[in-house]
């Protein structure tokens, strides 16, 4: 659990876990909305790049939302980086995508639960379920492609 209510009191805080896990929130979201950028522009078909192109705008706006919170947790901008390579192709990339917004959930529904915060808990839990919608899409794709 998350215990401080001002963070800014800790004593190092770019070691505190709420900032280090909302900085490596921020990079998977910045990483993945670069992923689906290329993806979009490999899909089969307008519905489904239109389709991926929405899930990268619900990335960019968890971006924005953690830099936020990052902003108001440090006093200071991230320095997002990608952290994670995209696979090559459509298939490879949905099927990275599935298993990236699956393990995001679990990790986003982790922060909720740790947070104190009442907008920080909101906004990880909505973050989760977002990205839950994103992995049955995903993985819908991937089943009607293979």
């Amino acid at each position: 659990m998350y215990r401080f209510t001002n963070y800014r009191d800790a004593i190092n805080l770019s070691s505190h876990p709420l900032v280090q896990d909302v900085e490596k929130a921020i990079n998977g979201e910045y990483s993945a909305s670069e992923c689906y950028a290329r993806l979009a522009n490999l899909a089969p078909s307008k519905k489904v790049r239109e389709q991926i192109l929405e899930i990268r705008q619900d990335e960019i706006k968890h971006y924005q939302q953690f830099v936020q919170i990052y902003r108001g947790l440090t006093g200071i901008p991230p320095q997002p980086k990608i952290t994670e390579d995209c696979p090559e192709g459509f298939l490879r990339g949905l099927e990275f995508a599935i298993e990236d917004e699956q393990k995001t959930v679990d990790f986003y529904m982790e922060i909720a639960d740790a947070a104190t915060d009442p907008f920080i808990k909101e906004v990880f839990r909505r973050a989760a379920a977002d990205e839950q919608n994103h992995a049955v899409w995903f993985l819908y794709y991937f089943t009607i492609s293979k």
